[in-house]
């Protein structure tokens, strides 16, 4: 079983919008959305339309219904949700559309039993047009067609409660008619992602939770433009400015995620940089701290943290040494202990790797902070500050951890490598005084996994 460690929350602030694990679901549904669906969705996609039209088209037949909007009004019912489906914000890993704003007015405005089929000629309208822009492949068009599955909710609700005008005093029912919307959206769309992407129902609540809260607060808005189309259907007209409105704020929102996920990739590129410079410089240390980045993520997925807490180990393990570049050569490669003056020196690369990533800023900034402390000791014995325990950063814990265990068993110009044995033992005997003791027990648990055949008692 994995381990659990609390960490303490940085007093920086963060600048991103996501974490990288939202960063990946992002980019992977922007490529699904130009890509063929796959046998196994193209199964699925079989089986839940049908399902759709059947329970679509016994609303129909078994929900009477005396209203007559007339062609006009469904026509700008349909074209007015199209344009709110067009709409999207991606929020957290799910995405998310302002639909609920002409929703609840078809509600009341449209033979109940017919929502449902209206909402998928929305649907299909907004998606059309993705394709003929080349936004969306042609096969996720008849995909998007099961987005209309939630609409079956509340036209159940409401239409087995008779058909009447909007009304403040039916406030529970609504309430249930938006309870039973959340529940057959969940139970579709979370069977769907089971069955073609292998996503456990809970991860995807998880997902989608932000997206209900948003459908829940925009529930009541649409229900005021119900009421505003309650004397003529073209009401529904007044939500398209709102809609407008927050099409702005969606465009600013994409913008600053497509922002950030260049600059992931800019901080990626500047850290590999920055150690191709350091192995240039001393090939041992780059060599070095590329095994220190492998250890590191072992020890990191041991004690299961976070994605972000993940790729901050990952940059940190990288740049540790990143500030010998400022440390002589004839220092780093002296054949032979070093005296006071040249110790001194060497103890400075960590506060000159931080001054360097401080520079480069963002991102690498914060892993400086970081890179500063991966010298420090549990005991507080350590460099440059002197920090202790909790105090000094976990991942910098780690990251100490496992350079000394790879330092030990590397060969080095005044030293033969240990042997693993050894190593490990010195891992033990250190554990509590110069190392974190949960650190240690990860690093152990991840080379136990690796290395069967050795020993690892507790004596």
């Amino acid at each position: 079983m994995p381990l659990r460690m609390s960490t303490a929350v940085s007093a920086t602030p963060r600048a991103e919008v996501l974490d990288p694990d939202e960063q990946r679901v992002i980019e992977e549904a922007r490529v699904r959305r130009l890509q063929r669906l796959a046998r196994r969705e193209l199964w699925s996609l079989a089986a839940f339309t049908s399902a759709f039209v059947v329970a679509a088209s016994a609303l129909v037949l078994y929900l009477p219904s005396t209203r007559n909007p007339g062609l006009g009004a469904v026509i700008v019912l349909i074209g007015a949700y199209a344009a709110a489906f067009r709409l999207e914000f991606e929020i957290g890993s799910g995405t998310a559309v302002p639909t609920e704003l002409i929703l609840v007015p078809m509600l009341f405005l449209l033979p109940t039993g017919w929502v449902p089929f209206a909402v998928a000629a929305g649907v299909l309208l907004a998606s059309s047009i993705e394709c003929l822009r080349g936004a969306l492949h042609l096969e996720r068009l008849v995909l998007r067609l099961l987005n209309a599955s939630y609409a079956i909710g509340p036209a159940l609700v409401l239409g087995l409660a008779g058909e009447g005008p909007p009304s403040l005093h039916q406030c529970p029912l609504y309430v249930a008619a938006l309870a039973a919307q959340f529940a057959v959206d969940f139970a579709v769309t979370a069977a769907r992602q089971w069955t073609t992407l292998g996503v456990a129902p809970k991860n995807h609540l998880h997902a989608m939770a932000s997206v209900y809260v948003i459908d829940a607060g925009l529930a009541p808005v649409g229900l005021a433009v119900a009421f505003a189309a309650e004397s003529s259907p073209y009401g529904v007209l007044l939500a398209l400015p709102l809609i407008g409105l927050l099409s702005i704020f969606a465009r600013e929102r994409r913008v600053r995620i497509d922002h950030e996920l260049e600059l992931r990739d800019a901080y990626r590129g500047t850290a590999f940089l920055l150690g191709d410079v350091v192995e240039a410089d001393d090939e041992y240390t780059g060599i070095h701290s590329r095994d220190v980045v492998e250890l590191t993520l072992q020890v990191v997925d041991q004690l299961d943290l976070s994605a972000r807490e993940r790729r901050d180990a990952e940059f940190a393990a990288l740049l540790h040494d990143v500030g010998k570049v400022r440390v002589p050569n004839s220092i780093i490669n002296k054949n032979g202990p070093l005296d006071a003056e040249e110790r001194a020196l060497m103890e400075r690369h960590t506060i000159e790797g931080e001054r360097l990533l401080l520079r480069v800023g963002g991102l690498l900034g914060e892993i400086g902070r970081v890179v500063r402390s991966c010298h420090e000791r549990w005991d507080g014995q350590g460099y440059p500050d002197g920090l202790a325990g909790e105090q000094i950063p976990l991942v910098a814990r780690i990251v100490a951890c496992c350079d000394a265990y790879n330092a030990m068993t590397s060969d080095r110009s005044y030293r033969k490598a240990l042997p693993r044995e050894e190593a490990i033992a010195e891992l033990r005997k250190c554990s509590g005084t110069q190392f974190d003791p949960q650190v240690v027990e990860a690093l152990l648990a991840s080379l136990y996994a690796e290395l069967p055949k050795i020993e690892l008692s507790s004596t």
